[in-house]
């Protein structure tokens, strides 16, 4: 039997996915990437907010219009089972996060010993660690804690061992990521053991960058980012979702913090790394985001903290606390408000690149431009995978792979790509 499997969401979806192929392939399933010479699709489906769930019901659909066997799987899933259970008959059967015995037992596969806990999908150059799961936040807009449960961390040692797994491999950056990366070991330990874990994941050698990723803002504490200020491998990038300045919206938020500690925390990063990368994702169109709230926040981002901003219109979400709030602010609206963030932040982040002209950086070889398929792309220190920009190289030797690591001088720039030349 071959397998065709889709990974629909975010990374940490990515990861379960990793995950599901190492167990299918463990039980003797044939994994292929050729959609036509499949018996079997398997769909790892997003939930998390309307427009994910829209493209994995399309996604389902077309998958189902083959006319092959179709099984899907993850955080749509997880919500909304009995719905699409209803709804989707042309689909063979339907499985909730984590449930790697229950497909196998499905498709008549007994679970064999593997020593690969994961097939990696990422280009040779990095990978994810997902270093928990689920959230114990209480996020009024967020549905997560209903889809992934509380948060539960793993071991130091088991995450170590899987970074030496992927060393081995030949992998040279590894991503943490969780729900709520910050909040690691509370669960476990019975206090926040971030930094010790990013301690030992310094020792693995082959990993020369290691990336944190959904840093909640009141636990990016002075002694992370003093360890990052003086790690030799923990990048200086700090992904820390805000969602808005307004202290009025956070309050609705539930987020535990208003704009004043958002300013303060920004200041302590630049006061300790003056050259930190921040990134941000906010939320416009909240239901208690009035004009001046969301004027507030663009005055915010007007003032340059940030190299990177992700910006979602709210999508109302069942079972979570805002629910009730409704959902006053019309579409259109979101959208003006989104496009206007956003534009404001991509000239923002092109002067920001323009200041990289000269410089000379590391480069991490992901691949090669789809449009110019000679062209090596990459990616610098300011660049974490798939979300933000990418360095393309002029690539006059010919000698660059994908996993290779270069220093490279920047000689131009765009609104959010870098171009540049191996010194």
């Amino acid at each position: 039997m071959k397998a065709f499997v889709v990974s629909l969401g975010c990374a940490k979806n990515l990861v379960d996915t990793e995950v599901l192929l190492a167990h299918l392939k463990g039980a003797g399933l044939e994994i292929t990437p050729d959609l036509d010479s499949a018996d079997l699709i398997i769909v790892n489906t997003c939930g998390f907010i309307e427009e994910a769930k829209r493209e994995s019901v399309e996604t389902l659909l077309e998958m189902a219009e083959t006319g092959k066997r179709v099984i899907a799987l993850g955080c749509l899933v997880e919500r909304y089972k009995e719905e699409l259970e209803r709804e989707l008959p042309e689909i063979e059967a339907f499985f909730g996060t984590e449930s790697w015995g229950e497909v196998l037992k499905h498709l008549g596969l007994k679970p064999r010993y593997s020593p690969v806990h994961r097939v990696l999908t990422t280009p040779k150059s990095y990978a994810y660690i997902k270093i928990a799961e689920g959230c114990n936040r209480s996020c009024s807009f967020c549905a997560i804690p209903k889809i992934r449960g509380r948060h539960r961390s793993r071991p130091i040692e088991e995450i170590v061992e899987e970074a030496r797994r992927i060393a081995d491999s030949g992998v040279k950056e590894i991503n943490i990521i969780s729900q709520d990366t910050t909040y690691y070991g509370k669960d476990l330990y019975g206090e926040f053991r971030l930094v010790d874990l990013l301690r030992e994941l310094e020792r693995v050698e082959g990993i020369e960058w290691i990336r944190l990723l959904y840093l909640y803002p009141t636990e990016v504490s002075e002694d992370l980012i003093r360890f990052v200020a003086d790690s030799g491998k923990v990048l200086p990038y700090f992904d820390i979702p805000l969602q808005h300045v307004s202290t009025k919206v956070l309050k609705s938020m539930r987020r535990g913090y208003g704009e004043r500690f958002v300013k303060d925390m920004v200041e302590r990063v630049r006061k300790h790394i003056p050259d930190a990368v921040l990134r941000t994702t906010f939320i416009v169109g909240y239901p208690t985001e009035e004009e001046e709230d969301f004027e507030k926040l663009l005055g915010f981002v007007e003032e340059g903290h940030f190299h990177w901003v992700g910006v979602f219109t709210y999508s109302r979400e069942e079972k979570t606390a805002a629910w009730n709030l409704g959902d006053p602010i019309p579409q259109e609206v979101k959208e003006e408000r989104r496009k206007a963030l956003m534009e404001v932040q991509r000239r923002i982040t092109k002067s920001k690149n323009e200041a990289m002209i000269g410089k000379r950086v590391k480069v991490l070889i992901d691949g090669f431009s789809e449009e110019f398929t000679t062209v090596p792309k990459g990616r610098a220190y300011i660049h974490a995978p798939e979300v933000d920009g990418n360095v393309y190289i002029d690539n006059e030797l010919g000698s660059l792979r994908e996993g290779d690591m270069v220093e490279v001088e920047i000689t131009q720039a765009s609104d959010y790509d870098l171009g540049g030349r191996v010194v």
